[in-house]
């Protein structure tokens, strides 16, 4: 017995599959490392240049996957987890087409592309990501759809590109219904959006640990880390501190947080309110951590978060999710303390032994020559102090790695830095001064949006300052840092605020729609969480649905989509000769007048009844002998007569 010849696949059909593929794997090159996206998709463009007949030699072969997977495993290092994952996903999606001779090999790169836009949502749920990813969906279908006809009868044209498009657009508008009731509808749970594990989408927060050169990958970070909406009064953007980690305990190079500090509660403040009070709401990125940031200085914690004693918030979850809080808070000087309690400050005098002798002199020196502590003489160290940075430091994020004594080296040395340097250098003085001081983090600052009216407050803006207990007034907020003379600030970050590149901020408009985009989306999807599909038709005068009102709605809803499905799907059973059934759409028009044919009826008898009703019938029955002359004549008279039989059939009306 001779098995049958598989469809061998043609040049065209070749095309389809690859651009599919291509566009499936956009997205995912998006995500990975820019120097390993260009490579990955330089690679994807070589292939099929390699391998023009679907064939590469094995040696080829084997020395693109060593070399690109090689160079994945380094790039991360050899951990082994959800980037480097994705990444080999992109890599191998890249190097597939090497082995696509044949139909079945078409079909399983199509089925393997499918995963890049799903391995995305991994690590961006953008609304790019999801908008590039569905037209690698529609892009497969469409050349799946091609795909099926090569199997079909050989001499049935092949559809137009638009054709194919309009067959999977229904498709899609076919199951769409079903999609909108489990997203809308589908009770939620305190999890993050898609079912993603924890910590799948978050980047890393800001640290309870601080060391010279620690942040540089954060302030080279470009991405958004909280966007604050101001319900009436803002502070200046320069006033904008958001306050994070408070950081006690330094052992001569790290400083870190210290935990019990927080639960010693904080020393009475001044009575009366405060002049001022901001009322905002933050829009939180999704980190790692449960540390949250507020404008100085908090005055009660919202729900589902601690506020301590040293005034830093801490969510009750870790902020793995895109989460929103409603906080008041009022400007530092408002908040004066009027005593610093015992334990807290024998911590913020506390230096370990051993490090930094010339720092210690210098602030022995200074303490000496200001006389006793008091108020003034704490005043006149701290602005010597500033005074010295202003005139001889300089602001450039790059510095030589320090070593044992990092804060003489770079107060004697170096003379060059950014804000961890200049907040832990400050710290150790005033504490060598006798004056108590603390090191907080968190960001400063801010970009507002002007399309959509909100302040955004990137990862790039993480800084850190100083805090010293000066008495009669309590903790004081001191930016060594913003000393710095401005024609002394070198390599800033500036020029990489949205829109400047390389100077140019023409661009800003576009950054900003693109912003207020990605924020609008992060409401309506991202944002809908529990709370809001509870409260989803509150507008229309409902009261707020619990979990089984909820369940009983997402079932009926379910049911009735699932109806509409099967009716739309079946309601024109489609013919799969498209010759056949563009012959029984032309016979329905006639239906409609009365005349319709039986199913037992012969063409010719069918053709005969209706030209002795109707005398205009001429037309009919040229298009019937053409009909019955392609249906059975044994010569056909090719793809073209086919088309133009098909194109009269369906213009021609009764």
């Amino acid at each position: 017995m001779v098995e049958p010849v598989a469809p061998s696949l043609d040049r065209l059909s070749r095309r389809w599959a690859l651009a599919a593929a291509l566009l499936c794997l956009l997205p995912l090159l998006l995500q990975v490392p820019n120097t390993l996206g260009f490579g990955i998709g330089a690679v994807a463009l070589a292939v099929p240049l390699l391998a023009r007949n679907g064939h590469a030699p094995a040696w080829l072969r084997f020395l693109l996957i060593v070399a690109l997977l090689g160079t994945v495993v380094t790039l991360f290092e050899f951990r082994f987890g959800r980037d480097t994952g994705c990444a080999m996903l992109a890599t191998m999606l890249a190097i597939k087409p090497v082995e696509m001779r044949s139909l079945r090999d078409a079909r399983s790169l199509l089925g393997f592309a499918l995963f890049a836009p799903f391995a995305t949502f991994l690590l961006d749920q953008g609304p790019v990501s999801l908008t590039l990813g569905l037209i690698g969906a529609v892009a497969v279908l469409t050349a799946m759809h091609t795909l099926s006809e090569i199997e079909s009868d050989a001499h049935l044209p092949s559809r137009r590109p638009w054709s194919r498009l309009a067959m999977v657009g229904r498709m899609i508008a076919i199951g769409l219904p079903l999609a909108m009731v489990v997203f809308w509808l589908f009770p939620r749970f305190t999890s993050p959006l898609w079912g993603v594990p924890e910590r799948a989408l978050a980047k890393p927060g800001l640290s309870d640990k601080m060391s010279p050169g620690d942040w540089i990958d954060l302030i080279a970070d470009d991405t958004p880390a909280l966007r604050a909406t101001f319900f009436g009064e803002a502070p200046p953007q320069s006033q904008m501190y958001w306050r994070g980690h408070v950081l006690w305990d330094f052992d001569g190079r790290t400083w870190t947080s210290v935990g019990w500090s927080r639960t010693i509660s904080r020393a009475r403040r001044r009575p009366g309110p405060p002049p001022v009070i901001y009322d905002y709401e933050i829009e939180v990125e999704p980190t790692d951590r449960n540390q949250l940031v507020a404008l100085e200085v908090p005055l009660a914690s919202p729900a589902g978060a601690y506020l301590y004693g040293d005034y830093s918030l801490v969510s009750q979850q870790t902020l793995n999710s895109l989460t929103r809080w409603r906080m008041r808070s009022a400007p530092q000087t408002a908040l004066a303390e009027s005593n610093l309690h015992p334990t807290l400050r024998s911590l913020a005098l506390r230096l370990p032994p051993g490090f930094n002798p010339r720092t210690l002199e210098l602030s022995e020196r200074w303490r000496n020559e200001a006389g006793a502590p008091s108020r003034a003489t704490d005043e006149a160290i701290v602005k010597r102090a500033l005074d010295w940075i202003r005139r001889e430091f300089v602001y450039t994020l790059e510095t030589p790695q320090l070593g044992r004594h990092t804060v003489d080296e770079f107060l004697f040395d170096e003379k060059a830095g950014f804000c961890e340097h200049y907040s832990s250098a400050f710290v150790v003085l005033m504490r060598g001064a006798g004056i108590p001081a603390r090191v907080v983090t968190g960001y400063v600052g801010g970009y507002r949006n002007p399309v959509g009216g909100y302040w955004l407050v990137r990862r790039s803006d993480a800084h850190a300052w100083a805090e010293i207990w000066i008495e009669g007034r309590g903790w004081v907020r001191v930016d060594p840092t913003a000393a710095v003379a401005p024609e002394r600030i070198y390599d800033t970050i500036d020029d990489r605020r949205p829109g400047a590149l390389g100077g140019f901020s023409g661009l800003s408009p576009v950054f900003d729609v693109g912003d207020w985009l990605r924020r609008s989306w992060n409401d309506f999807v991202l944002g809908y969480d529990a709370r809001r599909q509870r409260n989803l038709f509150r507008g229309f005068g409902m009261p707020e649905l619990d979990t089984s009102a909820l369940v009983r709605l997402f079932v009926i809803a379910t049911v009735l989509a699932m109806v509409g499905m099967l009716w739309l799907a079946t309601r024109q059973e489609r013919e799969r000769d498209p010759l056949l059934r563009a012959w029984r759409r032309m016979e329905r028009r006639y239906r409609r007048l009365g005349l319709g044919r039986p199913s037992h009826e012969p063409v010719g008898t069918w053709v005969e009844r209706v030209a002795a009703a109707r005398p205009d019938a001429s037309a009919l029955k040229e298009l019937s002998a053409r009909f019955v002359e392609w249906r059975y004549a044994r010569e056909h008279g090719g793809a073209a007569n086919l088309r133009a039989l098909l194109r009269d059939l369906r213009r021609h009306r009764p």
